[in-house]
């Protein structure tokens, strides 16, 4: 390759296919083929998201409601990608990368809690004109959000019941049989020397985690000495991170469906407000909580 070549390559830059450049197939100068998707739509698949709304009402706030259910959608398989990397990390000893990788899940949990502020302002009256066509629909039915449930450790077999005979069915199965993230923090806190290993060669993982006054002990340990324990400790408060943003997810939740239904049932037939008011309750890393009243 000339000098010149170079020169000209380096002056371009690396394609991006993000960028508004052209892309593969559409060079200087030619003209986008008719019915043809631009190559940022390709990339993306906008073209086949933006063909998945179809409202059943006619009303003006159905498409908005349509809309960030699915944005919620997404978001909860971004951040199940994430906290599966940092699981993942974590197991591998890679506790570095894992404080990276939580940091990148933080902003998308805090995109998801914003998120709720789209629904917040719709009026009663707004939301009653298409509440009717939802049928039997329910965020309850999320496979997303249970299988994050379960990645976190809130396991519990009876949830995969809403799931059976669904497309979700394997997934959400799945996720309650591997190892949660929980489960991989305290098992470096084992490594590290700080708990005693689980007895047997394998864990089961459909339990919720392990948890008790050793659990609480090592915590403890951890916070004591942050110094000494400067890597677990940011572990620590990046879990805590997590399970904080969670708790005002749930409790954001009840409030926005309390200001919308007042003390109604939910949609597809579930409690509603009382329901999320006991779950709002639950934290994710039980002992990260316990041991601050320790110290």
């Amino acid at each position: 390759m000339s000098t010149e070549q170079t020169t000209q390559r380096s002056e371009e830059g690396p394609r991006c296919p993000l960028s508004s450049g052209p892309g593969p197939g559409h060079g200087h100068g030619s003209a986008p083929v008719p019915g043809a998707s631009t190559p940022y739509a390709h990339y993306a698949r906008m073209d086949e998201l933006l063909a998945l709304q179809h409202p059943l009402s006619p009303a003006h706030t159905e498409p908005g409601f349509i809309i960030m259910s699915q944005v919620k959608e997404l978001l909860f398989k971004l951040l199940h990608t994430e906290l599966t990397t940092a699981r993942d990390q974590l197991s591998g000893d890679r506790l570095g990368d894992a404080l990276w990788t939580l940091r990148r899940a933080g902003r998308v949990q805090q995109v998801l809690l914003v998120s709720w502020e789209t629904f917040s302002v719709l009026s009663p009256a707004e939301f009653c004109e298409f509440r009717d066509v939802l049928g039997s629909a329910s965020g309850f039915q999320s496979a997303g959000y249970r299988r994050l449930e379960f990645l976190l450790g809130n396991k519990n077999p009876a949830m995969t019941e809403p799931h059976r005979d669904t497309v979700g069915y394997d997934a959400v199965i799945g996720q309650l049989r591997e190892p949660s993230l929980y489960d991989a923090a305290l098992a470096l806190l084992a490594r590290r020397g700080l708990l005693t290993p689980d007895d047997g060669p394998v864990r089961d993982a459909t339990v919720p985690y392990r948890e008790g006054a050793e659990v609480e002990e090592a915590w403890r340990e951890v916070y004591r000495d942050p110094v000494r324990h400067q890597d677990l400790h940011l572990l620590a408060e990046a879990l805590m991170d997590v399970a904080d943003r969670f708790a005002r997810w749930r409790y954001t939740h009840l409030v926005t469906v309390q200001r919308m239904l007042g003390a109604k049932p939910g949609t597809g037939g579930t409690e509603g407000v009382s329901w999320l008011a006991r779950i709002s309750e639950h934290r994710f890393f039980p002992e990260l909580w316990s041991v601050r009243s320790t110290l």
